[in-house]
């Protein structure tokens, strides 16, 4: 779980979002599962960049919004960050493989690590894990929310074909 100071709570086609904010830079994003978040008890407190982060993802879900800019902290090992930052460069609608993402961060043959990087992203859609596909446009997996029926929904909002 990520150290926060504020946090605020939204809703969405895929069910409710819990962002959450440190030192005005996201540091997470949680869809709910089974009706549940995992900070509920804690109360909200909005701050500037939260405000911002819930207005573009209100756009992004709205189809008037393609790319977010927003100021991240994405705590995790050098090569989760190098996954990480691979991912944010998957324009809106693309997709890449685990191969072309362990490509692009000098380890082709690290796909069983690429999925544990892209599992363990802390802020999915604004870093868009769900545009990662097995090499034949497979789903074989996603950690948030409700897990495929809500990448199906994100890869269907962006009118990427998978199977």
């Amino acid at each position: 779980m990520n150290e926060f100071d504020s946090i605020v709570r939204v809703n969405s086609p895929i069910g409710r979002l819990e962002i959450t904010a440190l030192n005005d830079k996201i540091v997470g994003l949680e869809i709910e599962r089974a009706g549940r978040l995992p900070h509920e008890s804690s109360p909200e407190k909005v701050s500037t960049v939260l405000r911002q982060a819930a207005k573009q993802l209100a756009e992004y879900f709205a189809g008037k919004r393609r790319t977010f800019d927003l100021p991240l902290s994405l705590a995790g090992t050098e090569f989760q960050n190098s996954v990480w930052n691979t991912l944010m460069t998957i324009p809106f609608g693309d997709v890449r493989s685990y191969g072309d993402v362990g490509m692009s961060t000098g380890r082709a043959t690290a796909g069983r690590a690429v999925g544990g990087a892209v599992g363990a992203n802390p802020i999915p859609i604004i870093v868009p894990c769900h545009r990662v596909l097995a090499s034949d446009g497979r789903i074989t997996g996603y950690s948030g929310g409700n897990g495929i029926p809500t990448k199906v929904w994100l890869l269907d909002h962006e009118g990427i074909p998978h199977r």
